[in-house]
């Protein structure tokens, strides 16, 4: 008999514990089922399995990060379907069409992730809403200087992310 993955052991002492740590934070069954997963996920597919001596604040953290992307990916969609309601009809993109912009700037998001407030929207300012320089700096109210250094960070973090 092989002896237990260290994972499956851990999923079967503490799923059930999870889900409900996650439905109390959620106070939806079916989501905090959905994200218990993913915090398994998570750890499956970790680079290495760590030496886990507190398991539930082990997946606690774990839980927590992805509960965190699950809000932000929520504050998104309500932003992303807020736009499209200001959109004329005719504008308004096909399903498939809304899907994959919806993933794109989920990887947006992610890929930005970490850097600092301004130098994000200064990077959305001119990628999605086509601004200029000038335009940027007199939006955020910071010289030009500070929106080519902002758009050089962000498009340094972009290239390096391929």
């Amino acid at each position: 008999m092989q002896p237990a993955n260290p994972v499956e052991v851990l999923y079967h002492a503490h799923h059930y514990w999870l889900t409900g740590w996650l439905r109390r934070r959620l106070g939806c069954p079916d989501s905090a089922a959905d994200l218990a997963q993913d915090t398994f996920i998570r750890v499956l597919t970790a680079r290495e399995t760590p030496q886990i001596i507190e398991p539930r604040a082990f997946l606690t953290t774990i839980a927590k990060r992805v509960l965190f992307n699950h809000y932000r990916r929520q504050d998104l969609e309500r932003a992303y379907a807020e736009a499209l309601a200001q959109m004329p009809e005719v504008y308004a993109p096909s399903e498939e069409e809304r899907a994959i912009i919806l993933q794109t700037l989920m990887e947006l998001d992610q890929l930005l992730d970490g850097l600092p407030r301004r130098v994000k929207r200064a990077f959305l300012l001119a990628q999605v809403d086509g601004l200029t320089y000038p335009q940027i700096a007199a939006e955020l109210g910071i010289s030009i200087a500070t929106v080519k250094r902002h758009l050089s960070k962000a498009a340094m973090r972009c290239y390096f992310a391929l």
